[in-house]
């Protein structure tokens, strides 16, 4: 009869509202900046300043507290009564700024090799920010790519190879994408016509070391 089923019932339903219960938790953690590197906190916008240059971000998307103590150098981040998801944005804040610090710190590189099976590629930089690509694929047509700013462009030395640097991380790794992009084989099968414009290395041009 239903009478003998209702202590199921009710078992199974304190079951289902236990597990939709959403725990609470606080998450705080941070790093010391290095002391060769200035950096400003205000209203969730940071800003770095090192030996390279000076890198800006705002943060005001991000429902975070940021604190930092210029007595022992230490940045904080803090997110109060939230959970596991939403948790993440604590790293993914702590990430950005520490890749702003080795950025004005050492700075980043990326490396890209032209590859090609039968006709050679014709890399020409123009005043460090531009480059040309001609004879892709036996094209006519030049491609060019402007740097985004902040990136230089120049030769290392070995063939069909160039270098990007720049402070900015997210700008660097931009315009080798903008490269790589111009030079994808289109109306062909990609399995064989492997020509074009790939990253080979890439990451910061020295170590930083962040103390916790």
């Amino acid at each position: 009869s239903l009478g003998t089923l209702k202590p199921f019932y009710n078992v199974h339903s304190n079951l289902a509202s236990a597990a939709t219960m959403v725990r609470k938790i606080t998450v705080v953690e941070g790093f010391k900046v290095p002391s060769e590197v200035t950096l400003e906190l205000k209203n969730r916008r940071v800003r770095v300043k090192g030996p390279r240059g000076t890198l800006q971000r705002s943060f005001l998307h991000i429902n975070a507290e940021m604190t930092y103590d210029t007595k022992r150098n230490f940045f904080q981040v803090q997110v109060y009564g939230t959970t596991g998801k939403q948790s993440a944005v604590v790293r993914t804040v702590l990430s950005h700024v520490k890749n702003m610090i080795t950025g004005v710190l050492v700075g980043y590189s990326y490396k890209m090799r032209a590859v090609y099976a039968h006709f050679p590629i014709n890399l020409n930089i123009e005043n460090d920010t531009k480059i040309n690509i001609r004879n892709f694929l036996g094209e006519k047509y030049t491609r060019v790519v402007q740097a985004h700013d902040g990136v230089t462009i120049k030769t290392t030395g070995t063939k069909d190879e160039i270098e990007l640097q720049g402070n900015d991380i997210e700008k660097v790794s931009l315009s080798a994408a903008l490269i790589q992009q111009s030079t994808m084989v289109k109306k062909k099968d990609i399995r064989k016509f492997l020509d074009g414009m790939y990253v080979s290395t890439s990451g910061p041009m020295g170590e930083v070391e962040f103390a916790k």
